[in-house]
């Protein structure tokens, strides 16, 4: 074979080569351009109004927004925000802290990265007061000073696994650090059906005084319509962090439901890992001063809130087992957010507790 052969021969393999190339590249990056295109033709229609910005220990940001006309959520789905100040390609995923049924939407911002960083800076350096952790609750909008905000654009709402919450009679929600976020949101669902039964329930008791035994029927009825409309009748909420000061992110709710949920609906677990176990010699008098200021003023001196913070992590064989006894024959759905060591163990033991007893456990799980 000649020179000109191996030459020509070379030429047409690299075109084949480049060809190639070019073919692997065009599909996603065609997707990506499509991906992009849509997501700033749906963002345009939400441009939330900032309503209040705080700063929390731990270096999380919560941010209130109103909600935009027409924008529809349930509780764990998340959206994604952009601050065009920042830059205009960026999008970046949040857990929505707040409920449905609330006329804001709040999100809560671990600042770790860069574009997190300047998002902090922006709003809570240059546009708000920084908000002492007592004041910084849900119930609470505050006013922006004077200067005007930036612009945050909203791309949602999106769908994760803690949606589907209402498909079990139970729930196990597991949070890691900020992976606590979308379960927030499903407590605040929870007590706002808990506010809205007891209505329901008054409403009932005064028309079934008021008016003849005919209306027993309809509110009967009604009674049923509304158990069938919320399966979850109970849920179980493990906030697991190393820092004390995590617990006032969420310090409102904690409270909101400690005080509301009168028939113990939700049962609310912190645990603080960053301290020894309760039954180690190091920790003894924390835990008696601890357990003598819950009894006495009903105020946990850990978390500051009504519910008391264990220590160490917890064992989650024998969580698994109080569960199963407590809920024999229901259907209990294990959220769980957090890092991915957890969830191998907490999958095993839902498949290992729904063989050995008659609780069925199905596990969820998301990371961060």
């Amino acid at each position: 074979m000649g020179t000109g052969d191996l030459s020509g021969a070379n030429i047409v393999s690299d075109l084949c080569g480049e060809l190639q190339t070019w073919m692997y590249i065009a599909v996603p990056f065609a997707l990506h351009v499509g991906e992009r295109t849509l997501r700033a033709l749906r963002s345009k229609a939400y441009a939330a109004k900032i309503l209040k910005v705080c700063l929390l220990p731990g270096n999380v940001l919560t941010i209130t927004m109103s909600k935009p006309y027409g924008f529809r959520y349930r509780s764990g789905q998340y959206v994604f925000l952009q601050c065009p100040t920042i830059s205009p390609f960026e999008w970046h995923p949040f857990s929505i802290t707040s409920a449905p049924g609330d006329d804001y939407i709040s999100v809560h911002i671990q600042t770790r990265g860069d574009w997190t960083q300047e998002l902090k800076h922006i709003f809570v350096e240059n546009y708000f007061s920084p908000c002492l952790p007592s004041r910084a609750s849900f119930g609470e909008l505050g006013m922006p000073e004077q200067k005007s905000p930036p612009r945050l654009l909203v791309d949602g709402p999106y769908g994760a696994p803690a949606q589907d919450f209402r498909n079990y009679d139970v729930l196990l929600l597991v949070g890691l650090g900020i992976g606590a976020t979308p379960f927030i949101s499903i407590l605040r669902d929870l007590l706002n059906n808990i506010k809205l039964a007891d209505e329901l329930m008054d409403l009932s008791m005064e028309t079934s005084r008021s008016e003849d035994s005919s209306n027993t029927f309809s509110v009967s009825t009604a009674s049923s319509n509304k158990r069938r409309a919320y399966r979850t009748s109970r849920a179980h909420f493990y906030w697991v962090t190393r820092e004390p000061g995590s617990f006032e992110w969420f310090k409102s709710v904690m409270d909101e439901v400690a005080e509301m949920d009168k028939k113990g609906v939700i049962e609310l677990h912190n645990y603080l890992t960053s301290v020894y176990e309760e039954r180690d010699a190091r920790t003894t008098l924390l835990s008696m001063v601890q357990a003598l200021n819950h009894a006495k003023n009903g105020i946990d001196i850990v978390s500051g809130t009504r519910v008391r913070t264990h220590f160490a992590r917890p064992n989650w064989r024998e969580e698994f087992t109080r569960i199963s006894a407590k809920h024999p024959g229901s259907t209990v759905g294990v959220f769980y957010c957090g890092k991915p060591t957890l969830a191998k163990e907490l999958k095993k033991l839902s498949l290992e507790m729904s063989r050995k007893t008659m609780t069925r456990f199905h596990f969820h799980k998301e990371y961060f």
